[in-house]
């Protein structure tokens, strides 16, 4: 019996932060680059960074939210 109780949930704090940090990180990624490509003279790879940052972004909101929720 005492041995169950290392199989009790603790504090999963970090699964959260590390669940944001993959919802989260690589579109804000993705979106610096595009922005620094747009800025410079490479304008369409900026857009497609741009567009990498969304589709990452919405994907990772339908996966990660249903995870968190």
């Amino acid at each position: 019996m005492l041995n169950l109780i290392f199989l009790e949930g603790g504090n999963y704090d970090a699964i959260v932060y590390l669940i944001l940090l993959i919802l989260l990180g690589p579109p804000l990624f993705f979106g610096i680059i595009g922005l620094v490509l747009f800025k410079n003279n490479s304008k369409k790879a900026g857009k497609v960074f741009f567009i990498l940052g969304g589709v990452y972004l919405v994907v990772g909101l339908g996966i990660c939210g249903a995870l968190l929720s």
